[in-house]
């Protein structure tokens, strides 16, 4: 971005709403975070927990998918939560080279231990009781609206 389009008032608004959605992104990972370490649980791991909580069972590759995050750092994810004794490694018996994810017993608890305490939700919930509902209601709408119209802007 160069010194002209800072002075654009469009580009200063669409900074404006970057940095809003980025202030409240960084809160709320804050509180995951807190559950997460709590648990002994970096974020991904957590999310790695839940995802299998979720939809046991899966591959690699699949897990990857749902995380949207790359393969390599999802393995070592899974690496240390299988020797932590919270993920087991399944193969399949359908076809031998598949290997299936599955929570051990400790990792369904911990799994729902955060569950139990979602500090984000938790925190969102205690905003959103300050704002009227039909505030809300335009919020997700508009949201959506962005997020589609990003969709949009990337494909093109």
């Amino acid at each position: 971005m160069n010194h002209q389009d800072h002075q654009d008032p469009q580009m200063k608004l669409a900074a404006e709403v970057v940095q809003s959605f980025t202030g409240i992104q960084k809160r709320l990972l804050e509180f995951t975070r807190s559950n997460a370490e709590s648990l002994g649980l970096t974020v991904l791991q957590l999310a790695v927990l839940n995802t299998l909580h979720a939809a046991p069972g899966l591959t690699l590759k699949e897990l990857t998918e749902r995380l949207s995050s790359p393969k390599s750092t999802i393995s070592v994810q899974v690496e240390g939560l299988v020797q932590a004794g919270l993920v087991d490694r399944v193969i399949s018996e359908t076809d031998r080279r598949e290997v299936r994810l599955s929570l051990t017993a400790d990792g369904r608890e911990r799994s729902l231990q955060s569950a139990a305490n979602p500090r984000s939700y938790q925190a969102m919930e205690y905003a959103l009781k300050q704002v009227p509902a039909s505030d809300i209601q335009n919020l997700l709408r508009i949201h959506q609206d962005i997020q589609n119209l990003l969709g949009t802007y990337s494909s093109r």
